[in-house]
């Protein structure tokens, strides 16, 4: 999303090209919606991949000295065309910004539909709520009346963390930049002026829970392990979350467990808890080493599929 509010802004202090990644093949360096805005001396995100990039941003310097609205699409073969071993192949979408028609960024939120109409020396958007399914990196080109349409920003797995203690606040900082959405939530008032921290009843805490959408991570880690095995019975007991880490010692797993089985948890429910939480092999206790630890575990659990433009 940061190229929307770069795209904001800098249009009215210099020229800008814009960098878009139309759709890949293979193993490439960034996936479809990716962009990134170029001036004469500066640049600002990446598609990576080292030479591609290098190619595009020279592209995009060149398409600098053509009218506001040129634009062009180019295919890069990222073996034969660029010597990258990774072999894959990506579709860019290169222009020249014309800051007379960005009245669609008042629309742009994450989750909606960004609709790109390529017209003879200008590109015409507008922000929708419609469908959109992937573009091909291979076939015929996007060309003059071709309809592209992608879905603003990219999928982020809903991380629902319960503790604004010192692993949680490491948590939250390390979140940035990552694939998933923070919620959280104590229920200590000495944690409302926490930014990002929802302070609610300890008697309602579950609801938390039982709301929480099925592709979320639930993450318990709060100051109390009473409130810890309420929150895990709540979170095995509804349908089956993303991930459901708790935070301690095997020890720790053992006991609650323990006491699941007894109040009839059953034993497919049981095995959906992560504890301790965190990489295996990682084993220092220092807050931000637990946080890495786990965010890294996180990343690693499947994604959903999100679909990213078509063209028409």
């Amino acid at each position: 999303m940061d190229w929307l509010e770069t795209l904001r802004d800098l249009p009215a202090t210099e020229p800008v090209a814009m960098i878009s990644v139309l759709a890949t093949e293979g193993s490439a360096p960034r996936g479809a919606g990716t962009r990134m805005l170029v001036t004469a001396k500066r640049e600002h995100g990446t598609i990576g991949g080292g030479a591609l990039e290098f190619r595009a941003v020279e592209q995009a310097r060149a398409v600098l000295d053509h009218a506001p609205g040129a634009w062009r699409v180019q295919d890069y073969p990222l073996g034969p065309l660029l010597g990258q071993c990774c072999g894959g192949r990506v579709r860019l979408l290169v222009e020249h910004v014309d800051p007379a028609v960005l009245g669609w960024l008042g629309d742009a939120v994450e989750g909606r539909t960004l609709v790109s109409q390529l017209k003879p020396g200008a590109i015409q958007r507008h922000v929708s709520d419609g469908p959109a399914t992937p573009m091909s990196a291979r076939g015929d080109r996007p060309r003059e009346g071709s309809r592209i349409a992608e879905v603003i920003g990219c999928w982020r797995r809903p991380l629902y963390l319960f503790g604004a203690g010192h692993v949680g606040q490491a948590i939250a900082r390390h979140i940035g930049g990552l694939p998933l959405r923070l919620a959280w939530f104590d229920t200590r008032p000495v944690f409302e002026t926490i930014e990002g921290v929802a302070v609610v009843p300890e008697s309602g805490i579950e609801q938390c829970i039982a709301e929480a959408p099925d592709d979320a991570a639930v993450v318990i880690l709060t100051h109390d392990h009473a409130l810890d095995y309420r929150l895990t019975l709540a979170a095995l007991s509804r349908a089956p979350l993303a991930f459901t880490g708790l935070i301690g010692s095997q020890t720790k797993r053992a006991r609650f467990l323990s006491r699941l089985d007894r109040e009839g948890v059953c034993v497919e429910a049981r095995g959906r808890l992560t504890c301790p939480i965190g990489l295996p092999g990682v084993t220092g206790k220092e807050p931000d080493v637990i946080a890495v630890a786990l965010l890294a575990q996180l990343l690693q659990l499947p994604r959903a599929v999100q679909v990213q433009a078509v063209a028409a």
